[in-house]
């Protein structure tokens, strides 16, 4: 019985550990593809169409919004970003779990979405605030002006944890990944990732009903 894939939302504040764990949880299990997202913005240097980004005009852009074409979208310091729905859809029902690294306006989206079905959303709490910027700090990648702006975004972040299917204090690195890989693979057992129970337990049914006669 061939399974449906899952559509892996990933959700923290700025500090806590989600880019480590969603490195991580790849390196598990490679098959799980992570989502190329769409972006109005220039390429940078190096940067490759179809790999990094999805490239696009802001006319072509807001077509494919108004069309329905995205999964979740955004405006971000004057660029659009968001994640086209077609290849996502087509993942999940070849069976490929499609992994998003979304704050929780982009996971609300998702969840309303016609994917919604296949929609596995995990949050990552810190364990203490103070712990949270002593991590952004220990870095060594921003200056304190700009860990102070994520600091003041973060309490907005996590005061959205109530909407997610799982919750994880990111403690312990290790032990929050064990975590994770056990929370993905029950998930991908969920009845409704599994299509071919429903022939299944008719053909149950016949042999029962075929037994009786």
């Amino acid at each position: 019985m061939n399974r449906r894939g899952l559509l892996i939302i990933l959700s923290s504040p700025s500090g806590a550990g989600k880019s480590t764990l969603a490195r991580r949880l790849r390196d598990w299990d490679p098959s799980i593809i992570f989502s190329v997202s769409a972006t109005t913005r220039a390429p940078r240097p190096g940067e490759v169409d179809g790999e990094d980004y999805h490239f696009m005009t802001e006319a072509a852009f807001k077509k494919a919004v108004n069309n329905g074409e995205m999964l979740e979208h955004a405006h971000v310091f004057g660029n659009f970003y968001g994640s086209p729905k077609g290849p996502v859809r087509d993942a999940i029902i070849g069976g490929k779990d499609v992994l998003f690294d979304v704050d929780w306006q982009g996971a609300q989206q998702m969840t309303n979405s016609e994917l919604a079905l296949h929609t596995l959303s995990i949050f990552l709490l810190p364990p203490s605030i103070a712990e949270l910027k002593r991590r952004l700090e220990s870095r060594g990648q921003d200056g304190a002006e700009v860990i102070d702006r994520r600091m003041q975004k973060s309490w907005d972040e996590i005061s959205h944890w109530g909407s997610y299917d799982f919750v994880l204090v990111n403690e312990d690195l290790d032990a929050t990944e064990a975590r994770l890989k056990s929370i993905v693979t029950a998930s991908r057992l969920r009845r409704t990732q599994q299509p071919g129970l429903l022939d299944h337990v008719r053909g149950l049914q016949t042999e029962f009903e075929e037994g009786e006669e």
